[in-house]
């Protein structure tokens, strides 16, 4: 397999999915490619392209004593400008991980003096349990669960990044996960309008590599397309069960990314008959103005494969998993987090 991607012009290739940009960390496989193929990580972990506006307004939220904010474990030590939900848990706030939107519903009907808020972190691929919660709280008539709604859609921001001139790739890893949800039909329109190739791939290191092989075959060829590798999860219409989930609940929204700014039509919100389940909106947090610092933190530009993680001069030094700076050392998705625990392809710490 190796074999068939010796190229001999330089390829850039972007996977737009945290758990391909950690498994190429973890099985080296940057070291096995040839030095004219490289591989560089884009905006595929939800909790790094959550703005710091947005996070800075989850602090705020934290902060209310009739709040009990949940939340899946990466977001609870994002830092913003006065710490972190987990600095704030040690403090005395109520912050509680989860591993199912549907716990948050047993917390709201356990607990009818808080206010349980879920913060609906994600993209496609978890859009649909967050609706069948919603459903569910529907159902219960609960009153005192809400969401802060922050989940993001991959296909407008794959346009944001073929339409910056500062980006240059020539295919996409495209996500294994959000694929298994919307199906390969919706990347048609990248070969054909961007000349740039599409490969859905699985996770497994002979997945990725197989991947690979597909987009420099394309590119060599001169004929993009989108491919599925991934058959064994995906199908080309997706799930259409948890696409209708989505649509009823939810709808397109233009939302900031951070690194990537505002891009039209790139998140959800939810649709006006379920608009008492937004906490902001609840709270009076929508239109709040939040201020973000600089930080020195390289994590916008590193989302847009402008930079590697080891050009930030934070990198290893400042920033670390113990004492992360930007979320993209936080999440177990997170490109600098891979960079740092599989640093030239030996494990570090864990």
């Amino acid at each position: 397999m190796l074999e068939r991607i010796s190229v001999r012009e330089n390829i850039r290739l972007m996977e737009v999915c945290g758990t391909h940009t950690m498994a190429i960390a973890r099985f080296g496989l940057k070291q096995l490619l040839p030095a004219s193929i490289q591989l560089i990580s884009g905006p595929g972990c939800p909790v790094c392209v959550t703005a710091q506006e947005d996070i800075e307004r989850v602090l705020i939220l934290a902060q209310n004593p009739r709040v009990l904010i949940t939340t899946f474990g990466d977001m609870v030590r994002v830092p913003g400008s006065t710490g972190s939900l987990q600095e704030m848990a040690a403090q005395g706030a109520n912050v509680r991980i989860i591993y199912s939107p549907l716990d948050a519903i047993a917390l709201a009907q356990n607990n009818p003096n808080k206010e349980v808020v879920f913060l609906a972190v994600g993209f496609e691929t978890t859009a649909p349990t967050v609706a069948m919660a919603l459903e569910q709280a529907q159902k219960l008539g609960l009153e005192n669960f809400s969401i802060v709604c922050l989940h993001k859609l991959v296909i407008p921001a794959l346009i944001a990044l073929l339409e910056d001139p500062e980006i240059q790739v020539q295919g996409f890893l495209c996500p294994g996960h959000v694929s298994t949800i919307i199906g390969t039909y919706p990347y048609e329109f990248i070969p054909k309008k961007y000349a740039c190739g599409c490969v859905v791939s699985g996770f497994e290191p002979e997945d990725i590599l197989e991947s690979i092989t597909l987009l420099v075959e394309q590119i060599k060829n001169n004929n993009f397309q989108v491919q599925n590798q991934y058959v064994r999860a995906v199908k080309p219409e997706g799930n259409k069960v948890a696409l209708s989930l989505i649509e009823k609940y939810f709808e397109p929204t233009s939302v900031y990314w951070r690194g990537l700014g505002k891009i039209p039509q790139s998140g959800l919100k939810l649709k006006a008959p379920y608009i008492k389940f937004d906490a902001l909106r609840k709270f009076n947090l929508v239109d709040v103005e939040v201020k973000v610092g600089p930080t020195g933190c390289q994590c916008g530009q590193i989302l847009k494969g402008i930079k590697k993680s080891d050009d930030c001069p934070l990198f290893a030094t400042i920033c670390t998993p113990s004492s992360p700076v930007g979320p993209c050392m936080v999440s177990s998705e997170g490109a600098c987090a891979a960079s740092y625990y599989y640093r030239g392809g030996e494990v570090i710490a864990r």
